[in-house]
């Protein structure tokens, strides 16, 4: 994948005595500690990241740990002190901290676009002249920046309001403008600095849905601030966890709650939902871990299985021979027999795990590319609801 943002040893301090502070940065001093000697505050502390092309990278953390602080430097907003923003402008990397005013201009009009909190829209001209503000710094033609700022409002359904006042419209509509706005410019990159969470949780969540759905078609290279860890799983493909100025942990959302680096996101994941973000391939016993008795792999609830090498011959339950049936997303599961096994996407979603097991007693069987991989059950799903799909091995053996 080609990285379209390279950040790479960023430092950022606000304050008079940066060298001062560097060599106390680089010598292990602590935040608190920086501030009683030079009166600087550090905001970020060696940051290295790579976006790549169509990711959605959420930078999340408590207030103060330094997200939005490192956001601002991805479009030249904050001043970096040592290390370098490269942005990417068509064959060649751009260094944010270090190009001159014109080339400045030019990323921002061009390659970077930024979605607020606070809606950021000017209350004396109507939704179209907002979404049209950006493509006329760019030079667009009065008729061509009409028609692309009329479609892109029409995308987040609000092209009948196109002659409103911002004052007119509600906290999530005019968010809609933002977005509008922002994919109008048809930038490379799109910094969100926390777009949803001055939002009622029904306009949050549903905003949340029309980015996701947004992003399917557009394919855009987004860093979205958050503080709200559910938020992150459920639009970030890429989530990266900042305390104390410094970036702790970066994965996908799998592992940020299956395998927390810190205490510190530990705490994060432990209220979490898992149902918005575990998969089948993490909660199932694998194939090999079963224990073989007489030629049959025992799956437990008087279930054994027949295996011909890893691909499922026969099920049995209670001895008896049973129908292994091979579920998708169109199957009716109320019209499933009562004794069948079935095989399910080794990336199940948990969601639609337990919604299978909500209606019925099916042991699960998962597969990819017709090799059975392992088991799901009853025990496992409780596991992940109580928090026990990550910790120490005993937990796991319980």
């Amino acid at each position: 994948m080609s990285a379209v943002v390279q950040i790479e040893n960023i430092d950022i301090v606000f304050g008079n005595n940066s060298n001062k502070t560097l060599e106390l940065m680089d010598a292990g001093g602590t935040r608190d500690n920086i501030l009683s000697q030079t009166g600087d505050v550090v905001g970020v502390h060696d940051a290295n990241l790579q976006v790549n092309e169509g990711e959605i990278c959420v930078l999340m953390g408590l207030s103060g740990s330094g997200k939005s602080t490192l956001l601002r430097a991805v479009n030249g907003l904050n001043k970096i002190t040592r290390g370098k923003c490269l942005v990417r402008d068509g064959e060649r990397m751009v260094d944010m901290g270090d190009c001159d005013e014109a080339t400045l201009r030019h990323m921002r009009t061009h390659r970077v676009s930024m979605v607020f909190q606070s809606f950021a829209l000017m209350p004396w001209l109507t939704v179209l002249e907002n979404v049209t503000f950006g493509l006329e710094m760019q030079g667009m033609s009065k008729k061509e920046r009409t028609e692309k700022a009329t479609q892109q409002l029409k995308m987040v359904g609000l092209d009948k309001w196109a002659d409103k006042k911002p004052d007119e419209l509600s906290g999530g509509m005019r968010q809609r403008v933002g977005l509008a706005r922002a994919f109008a410019m048809d930038t490379d990159v799109l910094l969100m600095d926390e777009p949803f969470s001055a939002l009622d949780p029904l306009i949050r969540s549903q905003l949340q849905d029309e980015l996701i759905e947004l992003q399917e078609r557009l394919k855009k290279t987004i860093i979205f601030v958050s503080h709200d860890l559910d938020e992150a799983l459920k639009i970030g493909s890429k989530i990266v966890i900042m305390e104390s100025a410094k970036i702790i942990q970066e994965d996908v959302p799998e592992q940020i709650v299956l395998n927390p680096a810190t205490e510190y996101v530990e705490k994060f994941v432990a209220h979490t939902n898992p149902l918005n973000v575990l998969r089948g391939n993490s909660l199932m016993t694998p194939v090999a871990e079963l224990e073989v008795r007489d030629g049959l792999h025992i799956a437990g609830d008087g279930v054994s299985l027949k295996l011909n090498g890893t691909i499922l011959d026969k099920a049995f339950v209670d001895g008896n021979e049973v129908s292994v049936l091979k579920w998708d997303t169109n199957v009716n599961i109320d019209t499933l027999p009562k004794d069948v096994v079935l095989l399910v996407p080794l990336d199940i979603s948990m969601r639609d795990a337990v919604e299978i097991r909500y209606h019925s007693n099916h042991l699960m069987v998962l597969e990819k590319g017709g090799e059975c991989y392992g088991i799901l059950g009853d025990h496992h799903l409780y596991h992940a609801l109580l928090g026990k799909h990550f910790g120490n091995d005993e937990d796991a053996a319980a």
